[in-house]
């Protein structure tokens, strides 16, 4: 495999760096995660300029025909200054499903307005009761006439309270837990019988509790093929999980050089703290950790366009190896910071909180590590 940049890719890397660490430092970003929303809208706009929102999506849909590299890129920017936005509920989630499901009329009416920043959007899938497991779904859309009622209610939809558009995955035939039946639907966030309860995530970020009660659709809200909603979904949460590990390399990497310069500079017993063996000993573990949560970043971004079974075992491995290694270097560098990496006034406890966040997001390390034991096993 080629884990090489083209030019382009570099050159856009070097610019949305440049931007990144001037419009994020870490007092801005912490009065940034303050407000209402957690984001500033000047924000969200320069993303918008600088291209970051039309990078994944084809030329005819507005975007710059760009993919997994690119947004692999964005994401590791995003890890290093902790950037709070809703770029992954629009651009990667959303935005995602309806490149990957929607009509043509659909594709060409929405992403063009997600590109230039205009439109938001939010996928609800999540559901209490389902833990982690996609099929799991016990909201409805049952047929009325010639469109349908939805109703039932989606837990941790990110940024959904800023979202002009929400797509949501609702159950139009079969039990619960059956594989098929499960359609997607493109509703307006303000339609008649839409409730949310906004709070914050443990990472500064937002997210929603959506409550839908009989919410009434046309027939051109269903995204994709009725009932075969699942390997959609699927294929899009895959593309999340591959762009939540590249952030969390992004924050395991600013950790490290972090940490380095703070163990050179920072001394104890008349001498710096870098010089003592053992504590070189343990920043050679975590920049292997560094090092191969990166490889694991590479191989899950290079096969996202593979088959659905290659695709989803690169997201479940990534997941498992990126999340068991950047819970451990965000707990280095908070304690070889000492006293200091405890409080909320350095960007170290806030890197533990995004590694935390991010564990928790899509399937936990302990989630990824069953389901691929069981989809080696039905492959033996």
């Amino acid at each position: 495999m080629d884990f090489s940049l083209n030019e382009d890719q570099r050159i856009f890397r070097e610019s949305l760096q440049r931007v990144i660490n001037d419009l994020f430092p870490f007092d801005k970003r912490q009065a940034a995660v303050a407000t209402t929303q957690g984001y500033l809208d000047g924000h969200w706009q320069t993303l918008a300029e600088l291209g970051c929102l039309a990078a994944p999506f084809p030329e005819d849909c507005g975007g710059f025909d760009g993919g997994p590299l690119e947004l692999m890129v964005i994401a590791e920017q995003f890890g290093r200054r902790l950037v709070t936005s809703p770029y992954l509920a629009t651009v990667v989630l959303g935005g995602h499903a309806i490149l990957f499901a929607g009509s043509e009329e659909q594709r060409t009416s929405l992403l063009p307005k997600v590109a230039e920043g205009y439109l938001k959007l939010a996928l609800a899938y999540s559901e209490r009761q389902a833990r982690y497991d996609l099929f799991d779904v016990a909201t409805t859309a049952r047929t009325d006439g010639g469109g349908y009622v939805l109703s039932g209610q989606k837990d941790v939809v990110f940024f959904g309270s800023d979202a002009d558009v929400l797509v949501v995955a609702a159950r139009t035939s079969g039990a619960q837990r059956d594989h098929d039946g499960i359609t997607l639907f493109v509703v307006p966030a303000d339609a008649e019988g839409i409730t949310q309860t906004r709070h914050n995530t443990h990472d500064g970020s937002r997210a929603s509790n959506i409550l839908f009660d009989e919410v009434k659709l046309g027939a051109d809200a269903v995204l994709g093929e009725v009932g075969q909603g699942l390997s959609v979904l699927e294929r899009v949460i895959d593309h999340a999980v591959a762009f939540v590990c590249a952030d969390a390399v992004g924050s395991m990497w600013e950790v490290y050089e972090v940490t380095l310069e703070y163990l050179k500079t920072r001394s104890q017993f008349g001498q710096t703290l870098g010089s003592f063996q053992a504590l070189q000993h343990r920043m050679v573990d975590v920049y292997m950790e560094c090092e191969l949560a990166q490889t694991s970043v590479y191989d899950v971004t290079l096969n996202l366009d593979k088959d659905a079974v290659t695709r989803h075992r690169a997201a479940m491995a990534a997941k498992i190896a990126v999340g068991q290694a950047v819970r451990k270097v965000g707990e280095e560098g908070v304690q070889l910071h000492g006293g200091i990496g405890m409080t909320m006034d350095v960007p170290l406890g806030h890197h533990l909180k995004r590694a935390m966040m991010m564990n928790a997001s899509f399937g936990d390390v302990r989630h990824h590590l069953a389901a691929y034991g069981r989809a080696i096993s039905a492959a033996a």
